[in-house]
């Protein structure tokens, strides 16, 4: 028999979100860790918020907010909002009911710039940690380190010399022809981002204004155990390896896999010095790496690993909605980066329990 098509719309619903979303939804493990970060954080996030005047959007459900936008390359405030709005399964994550009024995407990006100027991304990313070495996923031997640009928001029109002068210098957009003007971060800034710096990767690729993210993984399950971003520069993956590394606890020997960039002898000398081991992929020529660490197997492993963490930068930027920062400044494109790497490690940590993998 056939159905009626009824176009009138019940006034209630008997059904909570939570009801609506499978039980084996992935998103529901991801919700489980990050309530349990955000336990950890309400000392943190009574010290940020006044305790008079109006009640602002609860940090908690800002947080998920932020998480999804990650999770689903969500690139704007407003499309995230315009998503709340409808839907079901963003609703239940967040924390809002059926009948919640989601907020205006500009109160929502104030509430969230209150944020990006405090520790919370940091200690987020260290909880989720803890959550991931409670559960026995994490290596305390065995690491790797890489470097990635990230592609600043400043057009390289804004790249101008600091004493004020240059081509195009007047309008709003100006024909500008860079022809013949050597450009270097010695004397040109950007000025819509003074803290983007002119760089390239790689020998023959196209230089630009970018920031340096930087990843410390441990390899038994690929998962990021700290972050760090940095102006770029050419020893700005040296210098974050080695902090990254003085950061991690205790003082038994652990290994430290990199890429050849990491070559250099001064630092394959100050790791050792901390009782590291550099397994650092060797140049053709002047290599600071000889047959003390080579002809252990254990070598030839850590090369073979290190390359995992090139999968962390690939989510970043074509899931995590950093092919293109979105942030200006050191300091909040910093804040960004580490949450973004902190739901990188929740979706891994998910996938490692489906797969029944310790």
């Amino acid at each position: 028999m056939r159905g009626p098509d009824s176009n009138q719309q019940h006034f209630f619903s008997y059904v909570s979100p939570d009801a609506r979303v499978p039980k084996d939804h992935p998103l529901r493990p991801i919700r489980q860790m990050v309530d349990k970060a955000l336990k950890d954080l309400w000392v943190l996030f009574s010290d940020i918020y006044s305790h008079t005047g109006r009640p602002s959007i609860a940090p908690e459900q800002l947080f998920r907010a932020l998480v999804l936008q990650v999770l689903y390359t969500i690139r704007s405030e407003r499309l995230l909002m315009e998503q709340l709005d409808y839907n079901l399964l963003f609703r239940w994550f967040v924390g809002l009911s059926m009948d919640d009024q989601v907020w205006d995407h500009s109160s929502f990006s104030k509430n969230r710039d209150r944020l990006l100027n405090t520790d919370t991304a940091r200690r987020f990313f260290q909880s989720i940690r803890d959550q991931a070495q409670a559960a026995g996923l994490l290596s305390d031997e065995h690491f790797s380190v890489d470097g990635t640009l990230l592609e600043a928001w400043a057009s390289m029109k804004s790249f101008k010399p600091r004493d004020g002068g240059g081509p195009g210098m007047g309008g709003k957009n100006p024909e500008v022809d860079f022809r013949g003007e050597r450009r270097k971060n010695s004397t040109h800034a950007s000025t819509t981002d003074t803290d983007a710096r002119l760089c390239k990767k790689a020998r023959g690729s196209a230089a630009k204004l970018a920031y340096m993210g930087h990843v410390l993984m441990e390899n038994r399950h690929g998962l990021a155990v700290d972050t760090q971003l940095t102006l770029a520069s050419g020893t700005a993956e040296r210098e974050a390896a080695e902090e990254m590394v003085s950061r991690i606890p205790g003082n038994h020997r652990i290994t430290l896999g990199a890429d050849k960039a990491y070559d250099t002898l001064d630092f394959v000398e100050r790791l050792r010095s901390y009782t590291v081991s550099p397994h650092v992929a060797q140049k053709s020529r002047g290599s600071a790496i000889d047959q003390r660490t080579t002809r252990h197997t254990g070598y030839s492993l850590s090369l073979r690993a290190r390359k995992r963490v090139e999968e962390i930068f690939g989510w970043l930027k074509t899931v995590g909605t950093l092919h293109k920062l979105k942030h200006r400044g050191r300091e909040r494109v910093g804040w960004i980066f580490t949450l973004a790497t902190a739901a990188y490690n929740m979706v891994r940590m998910r996938n490692i329990e489906l797969q029944g993998v310790g």
